[in-house]
């Protein structure tokens, strides 16, 4: 699949869901409009989606952080913020939330289009690397298990409830064990090269993964104090 198909979009501005509806549809077969979350829930249970473009706006008085959860179903579909908001911390949220990219109201329509298919080139084509060996779909430690199939984590025998961007940045890590990355290229890697973002992003990220699996006796993930990160095994903990 080339471009994605079908895209959900989440606003909640009539004049502005029909201008983005229209520009959309240009570019891509069908656009579904839904102006609330409770219809956007229901659009993905009637039919799922490619692509989900949401207006962080449509749900100012709850939290919008667990709606995207909701909204993006197995990790799988992309999603695409857009925000009044030019706060970096804003932007951080999203993106840590899962988000794919954020964009700034009100958007260009070219620069969208362009943002949502970038972003759908990064989530359809592997790495060169792909081409070479096939990675594996699960990556297994003592007591961890990180699955990229069904974006799912197990620590200590307890599911582990972890957004896509924290769950792949662990993945990438421990399958590489002992070998240090920098912020840039965990970047590079997890968000593509053609993202516009602050490194910080990977620190909040790491931050995240390790309130939510601690260090084990057999690896760790480890900070590389001016360089990067590290998934330490055994072999090095010894």
């Amino acid at each position: 699949m080339n471009n994605p198909q079908r895209i959900l979009l989440v606003e909640h501005d009539v004049q502005t869901a029909r201008t983005l509806r229209d520009a959309l549809k240009k570019r891509f077969p069908e656009v579904q409009v839904a102006f609330d979350s409770a219809t956007a829930a229901r659009e993905l249970i009637i039919q799922p989606v490619d692509f989900i473009v949401l207006d962080k706006d449509t749900v100012p008085r709850i939290d919008y952080v667990d709606l995207l959860r909701e909204l993006r179903p197995k990790g799988c579909t992309p999603v695409l913020i857009l925000s009044g908001s030019r706060d970096a911390e804003e932007k951080i949220c999203a993106l840590n939330a899962g988000a794919d990219d954020f964009l700034e109201k009100p958007p260009d329509t070219r620069e969208l289009i362009a943002r949502i298919l970038a972003i759908w080139r990064r989530t359809m084509t592997p790495p060169p690397s792909a081409a070479r060996q096939t990675p594996p779909k699960c990556v297994e430690y003592p007591q961890l298990s990180i699955s990229l199939s069904n974006y799912t984590v197990t620590c200590d025998g307890e599911a582990v409830d972890m957004p896509p961007k924290e769950l792949e940045l662990l993945y990438f890590l421990a399958s590489s064990p002992n070998q240090v990355f920098t912020r840039e290229q965990l970047l590079d890697h997890i968000w593509g090269y053609d993202y516009i973002g602050d490194a910080r992003t990977i620190d909040v990220h790491i931050k995240r993964i390790r309130e939510k699996i601690k260090d084990h006796e057999t690896w760790s993930l480890d900070t590389v104090w001016g360089v990067g990160y590290k998934f330490r095994t055994a072999e090095e903990l010894t």
